[in-house]
């Protein structure tokens, strides 16, 4: 064991599923095709302007989220995005322990999408 992982630990299995994808990627993987499409900002949030096809679940209803996030298939991949990126990174975090184990990240979230 190295002197860096002694101290900072050994590599966190959960970046191994959670993968950030840039704007292009983003957008060339859901590009026409039938994904699980997550906007997990606030409903005023996704009112304002979303990704074409994105179902809204809001990170802070935490009872909505998990009951709707429930229903997805957990076997399937996920994309997710907020505004900046942060709560998305939770949110897919929180995914991991509820056992979806393909999760894509929007860089910069939706601010950088639009």
């Amino acid at each position: 064991m190295s002197f860096l992982s002694t101290i900072f630990g050994h590599k966190n299995e959960a970046s191994d599923k959670i993968v950030v994808l840039d704007k292009i990627d983003y957008a060339a993987a859901i590009y026409d095709k039938k994904v699980q499409l997550v906007d997990v900002r606030t409903a005023n949030e996704f009112n304002g302007g979303h990704i074409k096809g994105a179902k809204n679940i809001d990170f802070f209803n935490a009872a909505n989220f998990e009951i709707s996030f429930s229903k997805l298939d957990k076997t399937k991949p996920v994309y997710i995005y907020c505004r900046s990126g942060a709560r998305s990174q939770k949110a897919a975090k929180k995914l991991l322990d509820m056992g979806f184990s393909q999760i894509f990240d929007l860089k910069g979230g939706y601010s950088r999408w639009s």
